[in-house]
């Protein structure tokens, strides 16, 4: 009998269906970065074909439906995005850099040829009255740390007759205080690939100083915000706690003083004050968004360093193995007429009001906190009764 032709081809198309479907294979096209331009920049095609193929892999790992690749370009594995930055919501999430550093990098060759991003990050604010000390300074600082001058007297480029200074980062602005400068220019996205962050005043004697045998110590007790002792044979000391011992590494608090009463409340316990501390990029992001806008002088920002950590007193110390000299007081402002915008005596009265501000509004902002837990507490059984 002869085979009707139509039925023949149903018959075959049946056929292989049955058997395509009991040997399930992976559709999806493979997809290879390709390259274009110098051969240096590379555009990730599977991410285009990746949206199309989505319904077929059935991928649980997308969000809206939009797999996207992870950062090394070579993967073939799909990651969900991260909630983007605010800003950055109209980029493709895996565009987004969300972090920076103040590294120098060159203006050619290319980007995976320049030098890391250094370990750590010295600060200073300084006048270029005061070079010889600044220099010496950095000196004790090894190649690990990038430096950060923050310029008060407008003098930038002078400052190149030191080598250093070339790999520098300069910012200049007249007549401002450090903590100024810092709230500015040390956004914890700044600041974050630095393990360590040091913010010192310019007037310090490091004669005896090693910033690297420092780091060992402080990462050998956890301490996330510390300082070198204050060694006042050889310098000012403005709070007992801060003196150098000669009998340990560290200490935390002291009963020296006025301290004897009570050592464990501020500044007897648990204290570094502001002229030379030392942060770890944690504790800095912290700090950062404790610093006043309108407040340049950062009184009483110490006072409160440790609201930034979670054991006050095991992890805010002072490294007496590491010591340096505070060579001087209060410097800011012009000295002179004291009755001139400007003096010292004035530039003082203005630091001191905004201590009296800051506590105020510390004070405040822990009332309201204190308050909205309660409330929150009080609203808890409430809830549950209506149950």
């Amino acid at each position: 009998m002869k085979l009707n032709p139509l039925l023949a081809v149903l018959s075959a198309a049946a056929i292989g269906f049955f058997i395509g479907v009991s040997f399930p294979v992976q559709i999806t096209p493979k997809v290879n970065p390709f390259s274009f331009g110098d051969g240096n920049c590379t555009f990730v095609a599977s991410y285009l074909l990746g949206r199309f193929s989505t319904p077929i892999r059935n991928d649980t790992s997308t969000v809206d439906r939009t797999p996207l690749l992870q950062s090394n370009a070579s993967s073939e594995k799909f990651v969900a995005p991260a909630k983007p930055p605010k800003g950055a919501e109209r980029l493709p999430p895996n565009v987004v850099v969300g972090e920076s550093d103040l590294h120098m990098r060159r203006l050619w060759g290319h980007p995976r040829e320049d030098t890391p991003t250094r370990k750590y990050l010295l600060v200073l604010t300084v006048g270029y009255s005061d070079k010889v000390n600044v220099n010496a300074t950095v000196h004790k600082f090894s190649e690990n740390f990038d430096v950060l001058l923050f310029h008060y007297d407008g003098h930038t480029t002078e400052w190149d007759e030191f080598e250093w200074s070339k790999q520098a980062v300069h910012v200049s602005a007249r007549k401002q205080a450090k903590w100024w400068y810092a709230k500015r220019f040390m956004h914890p996205s700044i600041v974050a690939p630095y393990e360590y962050i040091f913010i010192w005043d310019q007037d310090l004697g490091s004669e005896t100083f090693d910033a690297e045998e420092y780091i060992k110590i402080v990462r050998k007790h956890g301490l996330e915000i510390s300082q070198p002792g204050m060694d006042i044979t050889r310098g000012v000391k403005t709070y007992d706690i801060n003196v150098r011992r000669n009998d340990t590494e560290i200490h935390t608090s002291t009963s020296a003083g006025k301290c004897s009463d009570d050592v464990h409340k501020r500044p007897c316990s648990a204290f570094v004050e502001v002229n030379a501390p030392v942060f770890t990029r944690e504790a800095w992001a912290c700090v950062w968004h404790m610093i006043q806008n309108d407040l340049v002088h950062g009184w009483g920002l110490d006072w409160n360093f440790w609201r930034c950590v979670d054991e006050p007193e095991k992890q805010i110390g002072i490294v007496d193995a590491q010591y340096v000299a505070h060579h001087r007081g209060f410097t800011l402002g012009n000295p002179g007429n004291e009755t001139l915008d400007g003096s010292r005596r004035k530039v003082r009265l203005r630091a001191s009001a905004e201590f009296g501000m800051f506590k105020a509004r510390l004070h405040n902002a822990d009332k309201a906190q204190a308050a909205a837990l309660l409330a929150q507490s009080d609203a808890a059984p409430r809830d549950q009764s209506h149950r």
